[in-house]
């Protein structure tokens, strides 16, 4: 075989790989011409407000908890005194009965 006809061989074989490049691409090009466009919508409102309810929920536990024990410091404070009251009512029964006899 002689280099002319080996390279006219060569040439041929280039023109076919070049037309089949060429169905390949126009195959990809027909492919991605009928693939839907993408959704164009717009996308939904962020929830944004999860921030905000974490920190009401914060404030709302120290608020019971604040809540809490400024109850129990009324309600001690309500044993005291009547506790204190008791024991003058006693001191003044006792003081004004020393007298009699």
């Amino acid at each position: 075989m002689s280099d002319i006809e080996k390279a006219s061989k060569d040439a041929v074989e280039a023109a076919r790989q070049g037309e089949q490049f060429a169905m390949l691409l126009a195959a990809v090009q027909a492919a991605q011409q009928t693939q839907p466009a993408p959704c164009q919508h717009p996308p939904p409102p962020q929830q944004g407000a999860v921030g905000k309810w974490v920190a009401i929920g914060i404030a709302g536990t120290f608020l019971a908890v604040g809540l809490a024990v400024s109850m129990v410091a009324f309600a001690v404070g309500a044993v005291a005194l009547t506790t204190c009251v008791v024991v003058l009512r006693t001191v003044f029964t006792d003081f004004t009965r020393e007298g009699r006899p």
